[in-house]
């Protein structure tokens, strides 16, 4: 019988008064004698950073690569201490500009060291960090800046052209604007003419020179950031997240990983340690707007790691990572799919004789593993003689790669559990969540293609959704997620309302559907809401997209599908039976509507129609749909596709779409 990584802290609860079933409450078996205890010392954000600059002040922190004549040289670095020291002069600039604890500031730009920077001044003083990111759409960066009453904003150099579009309006509430690197007269000239102040990074530095301030004390409950998310309908919400609820997550990862590590303890082996330590190294290239992101980095923080900077580039990403040399990769489904496409691609091309020892070598390790033997056991020689160069690839050191944000494809992992030399985990989380809640566990080969059991300092429990016919209760339990813990959201800023809707009893409603396996991990495999994540981990609000789309004189009716493994959108349409015909005789087409159905041209004018409509209406490159299906047969009861209220049954679409669905994703590639 297969080990179960859960223990069961509360009964199920069946139905009553209307209120659906609820499944056991579940936690980590890692916590079964309670959740971790708070870490002495660490009450706040700004404790991570400090104690670490007391504990390792000489090691590196924040490295980027220079660029020489031209061209990328070594990473040069700045130590804790050095640091620490620019973060105390950007803090007292701040307080200087009249931002007190509990101001908003916005950071705005790609990951970079000033980035780092601008939020541990954050920390120190007590500010609401506020990351402003423009893939939410357009308007967004000026939304958050108002919503959030945004009082100074740091931001990357090239972006503050982006940034001046947001006046006259963002300049009710902001004042101070301080860019990563410099600042031209002209849009001094251009800002200062509402009233606000516009500095370059070396001129900010000196602004508060002449002025010592005291740190305010910190609280546990004191909020240090509100992250903006588009998981929803309507405008971003602003995800309020506390000191308490990122330093709960830190003492988590610690249980968990000292857990995993006794697990695993095969120390004489370098790549089998699955602890953090000072000696490690972090590539930062995933958006630190991002939860995830911010997280990971808060954790290495934590251990006195190193963190390296990307140069901005997904094509220079490979270049960047031979240079740094991570211990540690975390990425998203996109980015692995990617290095597996590469892969791939490499293996076919590289000749008869070393496809097939390749293949030889990949289908002995995967059976090993299948088999319960842990990965650095597995095939040591195919490792050292084989596998060795994918290892290389990612820099030759990586020992960890963690995979969030959206579900990764089961043979993209499998893939890279056999190929990668290291351990390949899959996690899930929200931002309302700050992040992991679940993560797979090291060696656990049964654990492919699910997110693993839930970390060892929240509670899970399944609710069971009648309407989707999801039963918390069955023989294999099925219903939305619900988490509960110090590291849940303190709420949707301005928004009360939204917050009592997801935030009920303490438990967190995360519209995701999940399906425990015996051992204990989960695997997501639906959505309640009409909210799909797509691979590259942007969500996509579907019925607001069929409304734009399904304004149109061609088109009766449209049906927009996403898949969490895939990057781009695809629609079923009933097209309109006159607007069709009309348009095939002024194009010269000839035959009945099924067959002008069937016909690429009508596609393609459709598909254009769409596309035109999208652009109209300033949809964002992922919101447009790239492949279409044409059915000449109104959805309908008879199919079970509507409800009597003639609302779309999506579950019931995809099951009777399937094979549409698969062959429009594999065409349009």
């Amino acid at each position: 019988m297969a080990e179960k990584f859960i223990i069961e802290v509360e009964p199920a609860k069946p139905a009553k008064d209307g209120k659906p079933s609820v499944g056991p409450v579940y936690r980590s078996k890692f916590a079964k004698d309670g959740f971790p205890p708070p870490i002495e010392g660490l009450d706040s954000c700004w404790d991570i950073f400090r104690l670490s600059v007391e504990k390792y002040p000489n090691n590196r922190m924040l490295g980027h690569r220079k660029i020489v004549d031209g061209k990328p040289g070594k990473y040069v670095w700045k130590t804790y201490k050095e640091v620490y020291d620019i973060v105390i002069k950007v803090g007292n600039s701040i307080r200087n500009c009249g931002v007190e604890k509990g101001g908003k500031c916005g950071i705005f730009g790609a990951n970079c060291t000033e980035w780092i920077i601008s939020m541990e001044a954050c920390n120190a003083h007590g500010l609401y960090c506020v990351p402003l990111y423009d893939t939410l759409g357009a308007g967004a960066v000026e939304f958050i800046i108002s919503h959030a009453e945004v009082a100074i904003a740091f931001v990357e150099e090239k972006k503050v052209p982006e940034l001046l579009k947001t006046f006259p309006n963002a300049a009710k509430y902001l004042k101070t604007v301080v860019s990563f690197g410099e600042v031209t007269p002209q849009q001094k000239d251009e800002i200062e003419k509402f009233g606000v102040s516009l500095y370059s990074w070396d001129e900010f530095l000196q602004v508060g020179s002449k002025n010592q301030y005291d740190l305010p004390l910190k609280e546990k409950s004191d909020i240090c950031t509100i992250m903006y998310t588009s998981g929803t309908t309507g405008e971003p919400k602003g995800v309020m997240i506390s000191n308490n609820s990122i330093v709960t997550l830190i003492a988590g990862v610690k249980r968990f990983l000292e857990s995993v590590n006794e697990a695993v303890r095969y120390i004489f082996f370098l790549f089998a340690c699955v602890l953090l330590t000072m000696n490690d190294v972090y590539l930062s290239y995933l958006p630190l707007a991002h939860i995830f992101d911010r997280a990971i980095e808060e954790c290495f923080i934590r251990h006195g790691a190193s963190i390296g900077f990307w140069r901005g580039d997904v094509k220079l990403l490979t270049e960047d990572l031979g240079e740094l040399r991570p211990t540690v990769f975390c990425a998203v489904p996109r980015v692995l799919d990617r290095i597996y496409s590469g892969l791939q691609q490499k293996i076919s091309s590289g000749g008869r004789l070393r496809s097939t020892l390749f293949n030889i070598a990949y289908a002995r390790k995967l059976q090993y593993l299948k088999d319960g033997c842990k990965y650095h056991e597995a095939s040591p020689i195919s490792d050292k003689v084989v596998f060795s160069k994918v290892r290389d690839g990612l820099g030759g050191k990586v020992r960890l790669i963690l995979s969030g944000a959206a579900p990764l494809s089961s043979h993209v992992e499998a893939f890279l559990r056999v190929v990668a030399c290291a351990h390949v985990l899959q996690g899930y989380g929200l931002t309302e969540t700050c992040a992991g809640t679940f993560v797979s566990l090291p060696n656990q080969f049964d654990m492919l293609g699910t997110v693993g059991p839930p970390v060892p300092n929240v509670d899970v429990c399944l609710v069971s959704v009648p309407e989707m016919e999801y039963d918390a209760l069955s023989s294999t339990p099925r219903g939305e997620i619900c988490v509960r813990g110090d590291t849940v959201f303190s709420g949707y800023y301005k928004r009360e309302d939204l917050t009592k809707e997801v935030l009920i009893d303490g438990w967190f409603h995360t519209g995701d559907i999940g399906e425990w396996q015996p051992n204990g991990s989960l695997k997501i495999i639906d959505r309640m809401k009409n909210i799909f994540k797509l691979s590259q981990g942007e969500y996509v609000a579907v019925e607001n997209l069929e409304n734009v789309f399904g304004n149109n004189l061609v088109i009766d009716s449209v049906w927009v599908y996403g898949s969490s493994f895939e990057s781009f959108l695809v629609a079923v349409v009933n097209p309109s039976k006159q607007q069709v015909e009309k348009w095939a005789k002024q194009n010269g087409l000839s035959g009945d509507f099924n067959s002008l159905c069937e016909n690429s041209k009508v596609k393609e004018h459709i598909l254009g129609e769409l596309t035109k409509a999208g652009k109209e209406r300033k949809l964002k490159g992922f919101e447009f749909i790239k492949a279409l299906h044409l059915d000449p047969v109104p959805f309908d009861m008879e199919r079970d596709l509507l409800t009597p209220t003639f609302k779309k049954k999506r579950p019931q679409l995809l099951k009777y779409y399937k094979d549409v669905i698969d062959t429009m994703y594999k065409d349009a590639k």
